[in-house]
């Protein structure tokens, strides 16, 4: 008599484009996109109303919805700028480029940082008085230091954008390692573990979700660092685009660098949120375990 094989079967589970697909299909069947749709339906309808509709009096100098978008899509721009012109993907792309170099010194710095303070107290002693009175210094208030160490325009503007973004990273790797329950700790040190062990298995795991959870606020900071730098110290970018077209009353250019700007960081954050996701498919199953 054979014995009856007990052994669950193994569910393959697609990969790739036929996981995103998947992904994708299952969004269809939810809430979340028919709501994120009708919420920024309803914002370009109240800009539309408050500029053009009602032409109320304090929108009156703005350019409207129509008009913006009308120029951002015209081959031949009345203002200069638009989908069709060169100049504007030299913008997008020196932008893109610094903010680049920026979260990537940000993250090579930052996240070693973070679990070096969580992991050991003694470091974290030295450098943690450091970060919290640097910290708390606005970014336009490291302007004129940064032009004064820097030649060009290129390196500061880098500098500044990096520095915000460093301070996010760092602290939000840094409550990641302390979020670890204690009891992996002891359960590690009791079967014999040694201490390179115990940081690579469960102090850089464990401060993961915590680590791209800054690494998705540390773009936006550094999106906005990168802006205001751009505007006081930059000769190319968006921030730069946006600052010369209101000096210029263009105010259908400023416009169109501000939603260009917004559409951009919002890719860069959707990058970041994909790579951790990539990289934490044993959360995203746990927490499919738990309902969630």
């Amino acid at each position: 008599m054979s014995e009856t094989n007990l052994t669950p079967a193994r569910i393959e589970r697609p990969t790739g484009l036929a996981m995103t697909m998947h992904n994708w299909k299952t969004a269809l069947k939810t809430q979340t996109p028919y709501l994120m749709t009708f919420g920024i339906a309803l914002w370009l309808g109240a800009y539309y109303l408050f500029v053009e509709g009602w032409e109320l009096p304090r929108f009156n100098k703005l350019p409207g919805p129509v008009e913006v978008i009308t120029e951002w899509l015209n081959p031949d721009p009345d203002w200069g700028m638009s989908l069709f012109t060169p100049e504007y993907y030299d913008h997008v792309v020196v932008s893109c480029r610094r903010i680049l170099i920026s979260f990537g010194i940000a993250t090579g710095v930052g996240v070693p940082l973070g679990l070096f303070m969580g992991w050991s107290k003694i470091f974290r002693d030295y450098t943690f008085p450091i970060l919290e009175t640097l910290r708390p210094i606005p970014i336009l208030a490291w302007v004129p230091l940064a032009i004064l160490m820097f030649s060009g325009f290129e390196t500061p503007v880098i500098f500044l954008a990096t520095l915000a973004s460093l301070f996010v990273t760092t602290l939000n790797t840094l409550l990641g390692v302390d979020s670890i329950d204690d009891d992996y700790f002891r359960a590690a040190k009791s079967l014999g573990s040694k201490k390179h062990h115990i940081f690579f298995h469960i102090v850089v795991p464990g401060a993961l979700p915590f680590i791209f959870t800054g690494l998705q606020i540390s773009v936006g900071v550094a999106w906005f660092s990168l802006v205001a730098a751009e505007m006081v110290s930059g000769e190319f970018g968006l921030g730069y685009l946006i600052v010369d077209s209101y000096m210029n009353i263009t105010y259908v250019t400023m416009v169109i660098g501000m939603l260009t700007l917004g559409f951009t960081g919002w890719a860069s954050s959707v990058i970041v949120r994909m790579v951790g996701n990539r990289m934490m498919q044993w959360r995203l199953r746990a927490l499919a375990l738990e309902g969630r």
